[in-house]
């Protein structure tokens, strides 16, 4: 007797087939792909297996249409269960998805069992191949499930070993066709379970999804003999497999739509988002006159970020003149993690970071990266202990090197539905492109500022020389004429060489001040450092006179000039002693006020040293940071000259460092390179 019912049931199957394939095309996504595969390979074995009218094959008169139809059954419902767990291992450079070696031994087996052995179990050894191929399947199956999946572990290892069981069971009892149809019963259950354990939600696709392919399952039921033995029981539940499909089909049609949606208000909801995040990033006012007026506002920028994007923690980053980097500013971090991070910041090498072995990009299309830390760490650091041990992070790219980053962490609504996205990131690229650019204006306004200063300071030194030249050459020739004369008794005498002596002394200071005046604002030149100490010796020596500070001048012999602008120098020398005299000034009459200003060539290096017996410094590596908190209340107003001396020493090819002296004082090395 033909069973009419199928005919429409197959058609709407049929015809939903060009759905799926719009909603691929819409979509571009391998699960809905697979969803149209597995509805192919569906639709096949309807039309091999069912009885429709005259078209007939289920009869067992031909073996390989009925292998054909089985093993589409069993590639329709391995790549419904693929669909939702797409996990995949690793072979050499390949990855290869689960499904595949979990389905492939169950087509052998249905190829065997069909069409080559036609249901009849062989004798001798060839009869293992069955067990084996079942064994493959299971074991996949077990390893599968192991991994982090969307299934808890212990329901897929309860359905593991219920359906291996049962399988083993039919397989002595009922021949070789009945565990492949329970195959596929048990892939079809899976199946129904995952589409609640991956949407997690209730919603008409999911409902219908997951009671169409529980339905699917059922003709594990004609296992049982009240049914296989009822004609009426049997005709239904034919009836009601067919109509699962059909339910299964517009359940999954549904569903992509409904996920259509959620994407479409998802991505809405990241674009408004976003402009509003661009609208907070445009508030931040970052014009600034000075580089360390810039860089306090860390904390306010790392503040907006947490207020405003994704990630709850962020910090800043920053190069500073010295050399190093230090932490700006931070938000969303506790008291020891941005300690942690600030004593990290300095470990930090400048050259080539971030390198490439430590950083990767977050995601696709995106200047973000994933910054490993591990390798600035050391033995027992607290960012191991608190687990802040990798992050995002957003380079601020200079011309030359990094000059800063912008960490993020702690993001927020991250699951497999709102994942971090390259859009997410955007807006925070675009502040860090904005912070790099006002930066380098402020660096670059600043260095224009200190050039005005030194090219006053020269005209300034010019006009004092031009003034004082002519008066100082007329003193000195009529006090030269006065000592020639005869009847000078010897108080006259006395009183003229006093001021020849004193004419000299200051020709030899107009002749200093013109030298600065003469200095070049241009190209650097090769610049003698015994000539440049000298000159600072005399034109301060009375300054550490009158503050009571013992000066010392050392200078080796032999020293090769330095290629550097001179005018520059002095004025870093200039800063360095006057940070010297600052922190000595303060001691007691009975201890040693001492300032020693040396040099000294080692290969094609020069070093000048400026040290000092006072106080030495708390963090000899932030030295030259000018928000370092005073060591003894106030402002530390030399501090901005140190920042400024190592900007001088980057800028001429040098470097400036501090280090402690024992017992006492501290010491500033200005390492420049031999002309």
């Amino acid at each position: 007797m033909h069973d009419w019912y199928q005919i429409p049931a197959l058609m709407l199957t049929t015809l939903l087939l060009p759905a799926f394939g719009h909603l691929y095309l819409r979509s571009r996504d391998a699960r809905t792909l697979l969803w149209f595969l597995a509805f192919c390979f569906t639709v096949v074995r309807a039309f091999l297996l069912y009885s429709v009218g005259g078209w007939d094959f289920s009869d067992g008169s031909h073996p390989w249409v009925a292998a054909a139809g089985q093993a589409c059954a069993l590639v329709s419902s391995a790549l419904f269960l693929g669909s939702l767990s797409p996990l995949r291992f690793r072979i050499g450079k390949f990855q290869i998805l689960y499904v595949i070696p979990y389905f492939v031994p169950m087509i052998a087996y249905a190829v065997l069992a069909y069409g080559v052995f036609r249901g009849v179990m062989p004798h001798g050894p060839i009869s293992m191949v069955f067990p084996v191929l079942a064994v493959i399947s299971f074991a996949v199956a077990f390893r599968w499930n192991a991994e982090k999946g969307n299934l808890p572990i212990w329901i897929g290892t309860l359905a593991c070993i219920l359906f291996g069981g049962i399988a083993v069971w039919l397989s002595f009892r009922h021949g070789l066709y009945w565990p492949l149809v329970l195959a596929e019963s048990g892939n079809q259950v899976i199946t129904a379970l995952l589409f609640v354990f991956v949407f997690r939600r209730f919603s008409v696709g999911v409902a219908l999804s997951a009671i169409g392919f529980a339905v699917w399952a059922s003709p594990v039921l004609f296992l049982l003999p009240w049914i296989a033995g009822n004609p009426v029981l049997s005709l239904n539940l034919i009836r009601l497999i067919v109509l699962a499909k059909v339910i299964a089909a517009m359940g999954l049609i549904l569903l992509s739509l409904e996920n259509e949606l959620a994407l479409n208000r998802a991505t809405g909801e990241r674009e408004l988002r976003a402009r509003k995040e661009l609208e907070a990033y445009s508030k931040l006012v970052l014009s600034r006159r000075r580089v360390e007026d810039f860089d306090s506002q860390g904390k306010e920028v790392c503040q907006t970020v947490v207020e405003n994007s994704r990630f709850a923690q962020a910090a800043l980053l920053l190069l500073q003149p010295s050399g190093v980097y230090r932490l700006a500013g931070a938000a969303g971090l506790d008291h020891a993690t941005e300690k942690a991070l600030d004593a990290l910041a300095c470990r930090i090498p400048v050259s080539g970071f971030p390198a490439s072995e430590f950083a990767k990009p977050a995601v696709g299309n995106s200047q973000t990266l994933e910054l490993n830390l591990e390798p600035w760490l050391t033995p027992g650091d607290d960012l191991m202990h608190l687990r802040f041990t990798s992050t995002l992070g957003i380079p601020l790219e200079g011309r030359e090197t990094t000059e800063g980053v912008l960490l993020l962490a702690g993001m927020r609504d991250n699951d497999r539905f709102n994942p971090l996205r390259s859009e997410d990131l955007l807006p925070l690229e675009m502040l860090v492109a904005r912070l790099q650019a006002a930066r380098s204006q402020t660096t670059m306004l600043e260095k224009l500022i200190d050039s005005e200063k030194f090219a006053g300071l020269g005209q300034l030194a010019g006009n004092v020389t031009q003034q004082l030249n002519n008066p100082l050459t007329v003193i000195l020739g009529y006090a030269s004429l006065l000592e020639e004369t005869s009847h000078l008794d010897d108080h006259e005498r006395k009183g003229i060489e006093a001021i020849l002596s004193e004419a000299r002394h200051m020709r030899s200071t107009l002749q200093r001040l013109s030298r600065i005046a003469r200095s070049p604002v241009g190209p650097r030149a090769a610049i003698s450092v015994p000539e440049l100490l000298a000159d600072m010796e005399h034109l301060h020596r009375s300054e550490f006179l009158q503050r009571s500070i013992e000066f010392r001048l050392s200078v080796s012999p032999s020293i090769p000039r330095v290629l550097c602008h001179a005018q520059q120098l002095r004025q870093a020398v200039l800063h360095c002693l006057q940070f010297a005299m600052e922190s000595v000034q303060n001691l007691d009459a009975a201890s040693d006020r001492t300032v020693r200003l040396e040099a000294s060539a080692d290969g094609n290096r020069v070093q000048i040293v400026v040290a000092h017996s006072g106080a030495a410094f708390n963090h000899p590596e932030r030295a030259f940071d000018p928000y370092l908190p005073p060591q003894s209340g106030g402002i530390d107003t030399t501090r901005l000259g140190l920042s400024l001396c190592a900007t001088i020493l980057r800028d001429n090819d040098g470097q400036a460092s501090a280090v402690n002296l024992k017992p006492q004082g501290a010491a500033i090395l200005l390492d420049l390179q031999a002309a």
